[in-house]
């Protein structure tokens, strides 16, 4: 399994936000009793990468991308590739 760090600044700001987008449809459905505005949960994420507390990921075997916290065990367990 190969991994891939893309570093954000990477990307470009449609790119950023169409994988922001993409996420927040796969996890950012609950937040408890209170409801949370789509723009409140991207600037969430987006803060969160642009500060290093999370990091986005790119699976070459699936072709997918995912966001995860930078202390997360898994980056551990995949030994992923700074790109």
């Amino acid at each position: 399994m190969t991994v891939y760090i893309i570093p954000v600044s990477r990307l470009s700001p449609e790119a950023l936000e169409g994988v922001i987008g993409e996420f927040i449809s796969r996890y950012g459905t609950d937040y408890g009793e209170i409801e949370v505005s789509w723009e409140a949960k991207f600037n969430q994420v987006k803060s969160r990468l642009e500060s290093g507390l999370a990091v986005l990921l790119y699976d070459v075997d699936t072709g997918t991308t995912t966001i995860v916290p930078a202390n997360d065990p898994i980056l551990k367990k995949l030994d992923p590739v700074t790109e």
